[in-house]
């Protein structure tokens, strides 16, 4: 399996410095959070996308994917949400990026479940004629509304289509109850990579080094590597929303460290 890490990690940093990061740290890609606070989202002009494509490719670093936050069970209008997704299609077709992420984003409080699921199929059914196109892959993350991998299925499975696919967020299927070998069961056929983290505990999602805190990262590297699966493992470490998490570049050592044990005790 191979490495990456979020750049919700180290929010705002300028893109050399981020690839500098991970060459020095020994990760082989890295997710770029697509949003407009960041230095990389899709209002950049061609030249920028340019510029990107062409950093990535100097540093030998790849780029994993596109973390948006394009909503696709929200309620309301179809046109809004397919925007936001086909801005991001192309900005991962500009850049050479191989996958978008999604959120579900139902309303859970006032939307039927089946309606939340109906509305995400139909819209993601549309996207992925676009995904298609542009040689990209969008991927429906487990969180929110629709956090475990049973959750996740009810959408991907009627929308049946190979340029949509799935991303597990190993928290978030644990929040929900559900056992890596549960997800990877359900998720398996669509999987695009997996997002690994640690947190103290389900009241306390403050992000942590990896391995000191509570989430099944063991098992969930054992099952994967019992089915035979050689994707990447991106961790997401959540410094955006915590301020005070440690600083994740003093923590990258650490974290590959660990990966690289979990995935030679699997082997």
């Amino acid at each position: 399996m191979k490495l990456a890490f979020s750049t919700l990690g180290v929010p705002g940093l300028p893109l050399p410095d981020v690839l500098r990061l991970a060459t020095a740290h020994g990760y082989h890609g890295v997710e770029l959070r697509a949003h407009r606070e960041e230095p990389v989202h899709p209002g950049i002009g061609p030249g920028e996308r340019a510029e990107v494509a062409a950093e990535f490719k100097a540093s030998g670093v790849r780029l994993l994917g596109l973390a948006g936050y394009a909503r696709v069970a929200a309620p309301g209008d179809d046109e809004p949400v397919l925007a936001e997704i086909r801005g991001l299609l192309d900005l991962a077709r500009d850049l050479g990026a191989p996958y978008v992420r999604v959120f579900p984003g139902a309303d859970l409080l006032g939307q039927p479940p089946q309606e939340a699921d109906a509305t995400a199929a139909r819209r993601l059914g549309v996207a992925a004629e676009w995904a298609a196109d542009s040689g990209v892959r969008i991927l429906l993350e487990t969180h929110d509304s629709h956090r475990t991998g049973a959750d996740a299925i009810r959408i991907l499975g009627p929308v049946g289509h190979r340029h949509v696919g799935a991303l597990w967020d190993v928290m978030h299927t644990w929040l929900g109850g559900e056992q890596p070998s549960e997800t990877y069961a359900a998720l398996a056929p669509h999987l695009g990579y997996v997002q690994v983290k640690d947190i103290a505990s389900a009241d306390d999602t403050t992000p942590l080094p990896l391995g000191a805190g509570v989430l099944p990262l063991a098992e969930c590297v054992e099952v994967l590597s019992r089915h035979g699966w050689d994707g990447w493992l991106c961790w997401e470490y959540e410094k955006r929303w915590y301020e005070a998490a440690a600083p994740l570049p003093e923590l990258l050592d650490g974290g590959r460290d660990h990966l690289d044990r979990l995935l030679h005790d699997s082997a």
